[in-house]
């Protein structure tokens, strides 16, 4: 098996089936008022349930809203779609601004800010390093059989990069590169984004009670049941099940890891994630970060930023920011998780991880 062969897990992509001809509603549970809809979208799958008791052309209307906010997502973020936005912003070699949507300008400001108070761990012009790697559209350096980059390879890619060559104009509605190759990737932020695009026009319906997952990330809305949303955290490594639980309401949580989309060439395993820093791939530690914020998309970028940055820096990143956020770690023996001041008490450890 070719180290390409080898990754495994899902990305940003344009989904060649219509949502429509996938999406399925059900009845959580007799005489429970909870409806469920899934299908897929970037790639990976999404799942909406909304506690409400809703008749037939109440769920249809939901089911417009999730399958339009969704689509409208992948259209403007996907790097797999060559006619979405992003696509065509990549492709504009120029230092000119560039005309773009509302959307797209808040997700890349919102990014912005998560780079620049981790210390550039987060990038989202990573873009050529994500191809490089053999992760994303492109391939390797020479294709997918070679997805190492040389450091002469690396010296020439990094002359592009760095999150402070887009500069977002957010009253003309443009962007601009510093670097006419600048490319960008949305990846670490767009699942979060799409999550939380949804929740505002379920919000928008009416609607007051709801979760929304995205390629496992959240936005959860007021209660279930006089309860907050649970939601449990998997364990990062072999063993089937969950670490813990967090309880939510009103606020997302995203999270990111390297023990899933890797592959592994000479004995070494490299993780989907991408150190902007050193333009490489962080190795597989079998380690995962989650992060509960009020808006599920930073909670994904700051979920990417911390997995770079590691348990230890990581977990000091997040003290000093004032984050809600766990880490859970190989140690010798098993896991061990660090668990932040802000998310405390509200994380509910299983039973086999106490």
């Amino acid at each position: 098996m070719t180290p390409r062969a080898q990754l495994r897990g899902g990305a940003l992509v344009l989904a060649l089936v219509a949502l429509a001809l996938m999406v399925r509603w059900s009845r959580s549970g007799a005489g429970d008022p909870v409806h469920v809809l899934v299908g897929p979208t970037m790639g990976t799958s999404f799942r909406v349930l909304v506690a409400a008791d809703l008749e037939e052309r109440e769920i249809e209307r939901v089911r417009i809203v999730v399958e339009e906010r969704l689509d409208r997502v992948n259209r403007l973020m996907s790097t797999y779609d060559t006619t979405s936005e992003v696509s065509r912003f990549n492709r504009h070699g120029s230092t000119q601004p560039f005309p773009m949507s509302a959307e797209l300008i808040e997700a890349l400001a919102m990014a912005r800010e998560v780079s620049e108070r981790s210390g550039g761990a987060f990038d989202a012009t990573v873009a050529p390093l994500v191809e490089a790697w053999g992760f994303g559209p492109g391939g390797g350096i020479d294709g997918p059989r070679a997805p190492r980059p040389s450091e002469t390879d690396l010296v020439r890619l990094r002359e592009r990069l760095g999150y402070e060559r887009v500069i977002v104009d957010r009253a003309a509605g443009t962007a601009a590169k510093t670097h006419a190759e600048t490319r960008v990737d949305l990846s670490g932020i767009a699942k979060g984004y799409g999550a939380e695009a949804v929740s505002a026009g379920l919000a928008e319906l009416g609607l007051t009670s709801f979760l929304v997952e995205v390629g496992g990330e959240l936005a959860a809305a007021g209660m279930r049941s006089g309860r907050p949303w649970r939601v449990g955290i998997e364990r990062p490594d072999d063993e089937p099940g969950i670490w813990g639980t967090v309880e939510l309401s009103d606020e997302g949580i995203a999270t990111s890891g390297d023990y899933r989309d890797y592959y592994e060439a000479d004995g070494v395993r490299y993780a989907h994630v991408i150190d902007p820093r050193t333009g490489r791939p962080i190795i597989v530690r079998g380690a995962s970060v989650s992060v509960v914020h009020p808006s599920a998309a930073m909670a994904d970028a700051w979920a990417t930023a911390l997995t770079v940055l590691g348990p230890d820096e990581g977990y000091e990143v997040a003290r000093r920011e004032g984050l809600a956020a766990v880490f859970v770690y190989a140690v010798e023996g098993g896991l061990r998780s660090s668990i932040t001041p802000e998310l405390g008490a509200r994380f509910t450890a299983a039973e086999d991880a106490r």
